[in-house]
């Protein structure tokens, strides 16, 4: 990844047009809502413009190569952490949250290394045991401190703050090092985000049946399964953009995302219900927070990561 592959890079140049289209597209259908129809599209209005703010915020990381890709990214599981930190109360510990922030910048760091077996960008098998020595770390810090009393609960969301907003959503920024980086950034972005928009819309149209209601009330089966339905044929409709993919490669793409996308948006809502909130912060207008933006794909993406390694290789980038 680098500017100059990216200019040269039809993968690229597609995602970017596919990017600018949707969002031309989008605002002249609220424009015509609007000011057509007179209709009340307020809510709409303020997702649009935090699309406007992130959107570009992600193409330029992309552009600008692999180095400014696993950099923003980090910085995003940073702000996705702080966000779950401050609702749980885990922010009031600052020694055991300043644990979790380094063992991010490693994740990040052990995704811009070079393998010192072989030259190869990324450290993969460190990548891999960083959880344990995060953790490691972390356990460490009450029996360093002499404390014995409310570090049980402090740990574990230490551990699971880690774990979920560092370590898993780090498969991410690690994928920049495949010489299909565009590909499959660029098709997890796309195809999350295209699970989300089409979970609640065949809910709005077709709902009845709730999904967990005890967990997120709106969600419905015929939501669920309208995303599913769209995620299994959208690797069909972006294949040209995975020379290497066969038939069985699109189908469980299309699985993971469809059932992963889903689970992973579920699992935080439980966080957030439990917590008693709607949102687990307020970055980006009408959006919520950075948690709320991502929560699908921390969960999708080492799926298809090590789907994708296991059975295709990371193949080191140019």
């Amino acid at each position: 990844m680098s500017p100059t592959l990216a200019l040269q890079s039809p993968v690229f140049l597609f995602y970017l047009a596919t990017a600018v289209g949707l969002l031309i597209a989008g605002g002249l259908i609220l424009a015509v809502l609007k000011w057509g129809l007179r209709a009340h599209v307020g809510c709409a209005w303020k997702a649009y413009c935090g699309w406007l703010f992130m959107v570009p915020l992600l193409i330029l990381g992309f552009f600008l190569g692999r180095e400014a890709a696993i950099v923003f990214l980090t910085g995003v599981a940073i702000f996705g952490f702080q966000e779950f930190a401050r609702v749980t109360g885990l922010y009031n510990d600052r020694i055991i949250t300043a644990a979790v922030y380094l063992g991010i910048i490693a994740t990040g760091v052990v995704c811009w290394m070079r393998n010192p077996t072989d030259g190869s960008p990324g450290w993969y098998g460190l990548f891999m045991a960083l959880p344990v020595f995060v953790t490691a770390a972390v356990l460490a810090i009450p029996v360093a401190r002499n404390r014995g009393q409310g570090q049980l609960q402090l740990l574990a969301l230490a551990i699971v703050g880690f774990v979920y907003f560092g370590w898993m959503f780090g498969h991410v920024a690690f994928l920049a090092n495949s010489a299909y980086a565009y590909s499959y950034m660029g098709y997890l972005i796309v195809a999350v985000e295209m699970n989300d928009i089409a979970a609640y819309a065949f809910g709005k149209l077709f709902g009845r049946h709730p999904l967990r209601p005890n967990i997120s009330p709106k969600k419905t089966w015929e939501g669920a399964g309208g995303a599913l339905a769209v995620s299994l044929v959208l690797p069909w409709i972006l294949r040209p953009t995975f020379p290497h993919f066969e038939a069985l490669d699109c189908m469980l793409a299309g699985l993971i995302v469809g059932i992963g996308g889903q689970l992973g948006d579920l699992v935080v809502s439980v966080f957030k219900r439990d917590l008693g909130i709607k949102d687990m912060g307020a970055l980006i207008p009408g959006h919520g927070g950075v948690v709320d933006r991502i929560d699908s794909l921390i969960y999708v993406a080492p799926l298809f990561f090590h789907y994708v390694r296991y059975c295709h290789g990371l193949s080191p980038s140019a």
